[in-house]
């Protein structure tokens, strides 16, 4: 057995990022509003909200190219920790979703979204235009 979560929600509000203070490894955090396959009777459906941590290169795609809003499919384990809140003397447990992977499910309006898996030579625009006759082109 092993702890494997996949999950695809709305994330709450815009990603933090934040770099470690031993290492400078960027971490971005956000949560995630993923609804319940049920609704109770008479009422809207209820959502939960899962907080989720990703590192590295993937946290900085997710901090520059996804907002509030945005649906996102996570891939993940759960892990739970604990700290001493300093402030009122408790100990705090956190439980979060490390995330392996997350897949952007949104598209950008044109423009407003680059690739981050593109270099950064400049892109081959696209015609505009009518493709109903493409077919009369094909070499075969």
């Amino acid at each position: 057995m092993y702890n494997k979560v996949v999950l695809i929600g709305r994330l709450t509000k815009d990603p933090e990022l934040r770099y470690t203070s031993t290492n400078n490894l960027p971490v971005v955090s956000f949560t995630l509003a993923v609804n319940r396959p049920y609704s109770v009777q008479g009422n809207d459906r209820n959502a939960d909200f899962i907080n989720c941590t990703a590192w590295r290169k993937q946290a900085e795609n997710i901090h520059k190219y996804v907002t509030k809003g945005s649906l996102v499919a996570v891939e993940g384990k759960l892990q739970t920790r604990d700290y001493m809140d300093e402030k009122i003397n408790a100990r705090r447990y956190i439980t979060e979703v490390v995330c392996d992977s997350v897949v952007f499910l949104d598209t950008k309006s044109q423009g407003d979204y680059s690739d981050p898996n593109a270099s950064d030579s400049t892109e081959e625009e696209l015609p505009n235009g009518n493709f109903n006759n493409v077919e009369d082109d094909l070499p075969f």
